[in-house]
């Protein structure tokens, strides 16, 4: 073989550092799929510090997509009594069991992806494990005294971010949107639903839920209350807060008729989350800022 022949670039390898790069890329903006026929599947776990100790998460976000979770988990995570133990937010451990199948092994193996030292606290946030219904048992049995921590937006406001994320992804994989892209958004929006389904397996004092509208134009008092919440010793720290929920430049519009007609269905599930979580300020969602004299008086 020549110099010059070993100058020349291999396309072989040149496609493969293409590919890393491009995956890289996909799974920094959350638009790359798993491996097992499109279920998301978890990254291997993290290794484990000499002197540290693995085990169930302290807390675990369960929800919603498009609520401003990304922000909010780094925003925790920025706190010094926080250990962000593995690089990926969403660990999607048990989405590959809707069929069953989750042994006590696997159980435990959801432990190791969380060390940490005397004195820290730790966990993840997959916005999925509220709307999958098998997930609140899997968790409850993996790490049944964790605190959840739930983020709800105007149920129709978060449908259409979610519509247009799905038309991103699938612009992204050179992909048409998918036919059930609509419902699996409408039913992410069913959020009363939700929150029954963690609390057969999660005492209520172990959810918070908050409010993307909340967090957004009060994140300094929001913070307050979640590090209350997960029982940080220093409640006080103010991150920086610079940084803004992902913004979408443009979204799915609906006509007017179109709108009424989502408002109208999700109405009665909102009147029932509200009547039965009153932190919930209906007045900060446009669409439902109409349902507020059917929330109890504070």
């Amino acid at each position: 073989m020549t110099a010059a022949t070993r100058n020349v670039p291999d396309p072989r390898s040149t496609a493969r550092r293409w590919l890393r790069r491009r995956r890289r890329w996909l799974a920094r903006r959350g638009l790359l799929i798993g491996t097992d026929g499109g279920i998301d599947t978890p990254p291997r776990p993290p290794s484990c510090p000499e002197g540290w100790r693995t085990g169930p998460p302290d807390f675990v976000g369960v929800g919603v997509q498009r609520c401003g979770t990304t922000r909010w988990f780094d925003l925790i995570s920025s706190h010094p009594e926080i250990v962000r133990s593995t690089r990926a937010k969403e660990l999607h451990y048990f989405d590959r069991f809707y069929g069953g199948g989750c042994t006590r092994a696997e159980l435990e193996g959801y432990h190791e992806y969380f060390p940490r030292g005397d004195g820290y606290t730790t966990g993840e946030w997959t916005p999925l494990y509220s709307t999958a219904p098998w997930i609140p048992p899997l968790l409850a049995a993996s790490a049944p005294d964790a605190r959840l921590l739930v983020l709800l937006r105007d149920p129709v406001e978060r449908y259409l971010s979610g519509l247009q994320f799905d038309t991103a992804v699938a612009r992204n994989r050179g992909a048409p949107l998918s036919r059930y892209a609509q419902l699996e958004q409408f039913v992410r929006g069913l959020y009363h639903a939700q929150l029954l389904g963690l609390l057969r397996h999660f005492e209520r004092s172990r959810i918070l839920v908050l409010q993307y509208e909340r967090c957004t134009r009060d994140p300094q008092s929001q913070l307050r209350l979640t590090f209350e919440f997960l029982g940080l010793r220093d409640t006080e720290f103010v991150p920086e807060l610079s940084a803004h929920p992902g913004r979408q430049p443009e979204k799915p519009t609906l006509d007017p008729q179109t709108r009424d007609a989502y408002v109208q269905a999700y109405r009665d599930e909102t009147i029932r989350l509200i009547e039965d979580f009153p932190e919930i300020d209906v007045t900060l969602w446009p669409n439902f800022a109409h349902l507020a004299d059917r929330a109890p008086s504070r």
